[in-house]
């Protein structure tokens, strides 16, 4: 042991990243009101990826007092001295008072995701929260990614990934995702259904604690398809699919009526659920938490987090949004990366 090492108490604290969105959306706002309440401040230190002036203002309209340090963006470091820190891109002249799509809008908001899921692989930070984007936006700047998760894949060079959602006591991945529900059939594959039961596993227990997670499949048909009666996808696809990785010793079973199957796991019965599309396992999520469900991306290396909601361009600029889900996604991430840290049992 090094005697002449210094202590270094931020060394040892967990920092969260947290991208402000389109700055012409409600993600400044639901950050400073989230960042307000003590508790959560003390739960981590965090680096803001944004535009100070945009935060001072949803700072001022919201009558909260400046709780944060400022610095370049390009000078970014794990150990600043402030609890919280903006990572501050003034070289983006992001127009005030207008809350609609721009090319602006979208080139600082990608700017602000890329370099955030940058610092988390370089382990300057230990997550990686974002507030809502607008795809619009991120057109008008030429994006090459549609959204959030498609970015993440990329810039990660991760093979597999899906979406999954917690609400309350619901944990929730998606085998497909933003599909039209009649063309879900003709992309509906073994290989589909196996990818999120496989991720939903896996995070479960990495980010969650549970050393031998279980897991429900949705059946995709009603009543499970009645022995073919009301289609067959549940004996083609879905029941091979959760026999292949029942083989590599994942403890998973159905596929259960879907009018049942989300019941039984908020009763505790299981620990997660594959919904088959979008609206299946949407509908749910936001029926136990419309607020403050969060968007959590797996498969991929680091940790990332999402309010399960949008920009609200709105009510942008009113001072009206609502923060839950901005804390929910924050409390998320801080936990996530909290349990990854703590030695394997």
């Amino acid at each position: 042991m090094n005697n002449n090492k210094r202590y270094n108490p931020l060394e040892n604290q967990l920092v969260i990243g947290i991208t402000m969105g389109d700055p012409a959306g409600i993600g400044p706002e639901v950050i400073i009101k989230a960042l307000s309440d003590p508790l959560l401040r003390r739960s981590a230190r965090f680096i803001i990826f944004g535009m100070d002036e945009q935060l001072e203002y949803a700072a001022d309209m919201a009558e909260k007092d400046i709780f944060w340090g400022r610095h370049q963006h390009e000078k970014l470091n794990r150990n600043y001295p402030h609890n919280i820190m903006v990572a501050d891109y003034d070289d983006y002249p992001v127009p005030g008072g207008i809350h609609a799509p721009s090319r602006i809008g979208g080139e600082a908001s990608l700017r602000f995701c890329i370099d955030a899921v940058q610092a988390a692989m370089d382990g300057i930070i230990d997550a990686v929260v974002t507030m809502p984007i607008s795809k619009q936006s991120w057109h008008l700047a030429g994006a090459e990614w549609p959204g959030h998760t498609e970015m993440l894949q990329s810039l990660t060079k991760s093979p597999r990934k899906a979406m999954m959602f917690a609400a309350g006591p619901l944990k929730l991945a998606l085998a497909t995702i933003h599909e039209a529900l009649f063309d879900v059939r003709n992309k509906f594959t073994i290989g589909c259904v196996y990818e999120p039961i496989d991720l939903l596993n896996d995070a479960l227990k990495k980010y969650f604690g549970i050393n031998r997670p279980r897991i429900a499949v949705a059946a995709l048909n009603p009543h499970a398809g009645e022995d073919g009666q009301f289609g067959d996808e549940e004996q083609r696809i879905i029941a091979p699919a959760i026999l292949i990785a029942q083989e590599q010793g994942i403890n998973c079973s159905g596929p259960y009526p879907a009018d049942t199957v989300f019941v039984r796991t908020v009763r505790g019965e299981f620990d997660g659920v594959v919904a088959m599309y979008h609206d299946q396992g949407m509908i749910p999520v936001k029926m136990l938490a419309w607020e403050d469900a969060v968007n959590i991306t797996i498969g991929i290396p680091i940790i990332r987090t999402s309010p399960a909601h949008g920009t609200a361009f709105d009510i942008a600029g009113k001072g009206i949004a609502n923060e839950s889900g901005a804390k929910a996604a924050i409390r998320m991430a801080v936990e996530m990366a909290r349990i990854r840290k703590l030695p394997a049992p």
